[in-house]
């Protein structure tokens, strides 16, 4: 293999000499930008980490803001600061950052229309986790479900049902319903109908089931009990109780109540008219 000749050497290494001497004056050119764009990408480095640090500290260190939601709040603010550095240095150097930003916003939209229930799911469960209806350990009631609440995440809250079943709901479908939370307040009222006939002692009834609250502890003494007359049926006379207690000892409660009656009934001769239950107390 032959050796270059002289004429092409010189003209490769001229070429070399002509780069070096762009770039040179590209540099002295563009030295100013290139220096600002250092100083904006270590100073935006630096009070990035610090805002995030300080809001992450700030959040988690709320106790009126659950950890779940200070930390997805907290990850907001760090990749919104990140952000931010990127676009000014990227213009610093003199990129145009306008389509940049268009083509993250067309693709945050196509993101989004593709992610819609999922991220009507997290949107549901920053709003569960900000507002709070329940939380960890309540019982509560929405639609079909009922349970104790397990676990709150940002897409699913898990639930316990009381026959040991554990159910698994996206926060949108809780969200968007009535929720009911039987643990939250401190008290809660019981209430018992039971039926008895035309013929038995009507002020017997109630003074027998005023009695049987007024002996079982659970039962608050502010509000005090109240035995009353519920209705006149067809076939009965419907005799109401009415007492409050403490929420822990409401599902208790009413199973005494409940067995009480029915002893207490009988030994007073009161009597159930065949075909007309009492009426039903709550489940929880």
């Amino acid at each position: 293999m032959t050796a270059p000749k002289l004429p092409a050497r010189l003209a490769a290494l001229n070429d070399e000499i002509n780069v070096t001497a762009e770039a040179w004056v590209w540099l002295k050119t563009n030295l100013a930008y290139l220096t600002g764009a250092v100083a904006v990408l270590v100073i935006g480095v630096i009070l990035a980490r610090l805002l995030s640090r300080w809001a992450d500290r700030a959040l988690t260190g709320n106790s009126r803001i659950e950890p779940t939601v200070a930390k997805f709040l907290s990850n907001i603010i760090k990749y919104a600061l990140w952000s931010i550095v990127a676009i000014t240095v990227l213009t610093q150097f003199g990129v145009q950052t306008t389509s940049i930003i268009a083509a993250l916003g067309g693709l945050a939209l196509a993101v989004g229309l593709a992610l819609q229930g999922t991220l009507s799911n997290v949107a549901a469960g920053v709003m569960i986790l900000i507002q709070r209806p329940f939380r960890v350990g309540e019982y509560i009631t929405a639609g079909t479900v009922a349970g104790s609440v397990q676990a709150i995440g940002l897409f699913t809250t898990e639930i316990l049902q009381l026959d040991g079943l554990y159910v698994m709901v996206p926060n949108n479908e809780l969200w968007n319903k009535a929720v009911v939370n039987h643990s939250r307040m401190p008290t809660r009222r019981f209430e018992l109908v039971v039926p008895i006939n035309y013929e038995d002692d009507l002020r017997a009834a109630r003074a027998a089931m005023l009695e049987l609250a007024n002996s079982d502890p659970r039962v608050l003494a502010d509000p005090a009990p109240v035995a009353f007359v519920a209705a006149l049926a067809d076939n009965s006379v419907r005799v109401g109780l009415r007492v409050w207690c403490m929420t822990g000892d409401y599902l208790a409660l009413s199973w005494a109540l409940n067995e009480g009656v029915k002893l207490k009934f009988d030994e007073l001769g009161l009597t159930i008219p065949t075909g007309v239950a009492p009426a039903p107390a709550a489940a929880r």
